[in-house]
């Protein structure tokens, strides 16, 4: 009959594992002294850098590739093509693939508190 113990404990442990998760998180958004505007304007740098990143990625690695023989290639493709390349990159911002902007965005954060400490440092 022991058994909706541990299963109890394992809800509980999770549970707590969840809440330290949370108040870590406000922690760093508060230690940081940065607005919720501002968190938001840094996410959005991050994913963009590394958006280019990867496009520039894409496009090195598109340049080692022939021309396709289905099409022809020409100039509208080459538009087209590069457009759709900028698509993929945006997309792998998005879901992370790479992992670069959760880096910057805490290497921007831990910058942007800096400043704002010795700004506060300096008018007082």
């Amino acid at each position: 009959m022991d058994i909706g113990i541990p299963q109890i404990a394992t809800l509980t442990d999770n549970a707590a594992a969840e809440k330290a998760r949370q108040l870590q998180r406000q922690a760093s958004g508060a230690s940081s002294g940065l607005s919720g505007q501002q968190l938001k304007q840094i996410h959005k740098v991050s994913q963009d850098f590394e958006a280019l990143f990867v496009g520039m990625m894409v496009k090195s690695m598109r340049t080692t590739v022939g021309n396709d023989k289905l099409t022809g290639g020409g100039h509208g493709e080459e538009v087209y093509r590069s457009m759709l390349d900028q698509e993929y990159a945006t997309a792998a911002a998005k879901r992370n693939s790479l992992g670069l902007a959760p880096m910057i965005e805490k290497d921007i954060i831990r910058q942007e508190s800096r400043n704002s400490v010795k700004k506060t440092d300096q008018q007082e």
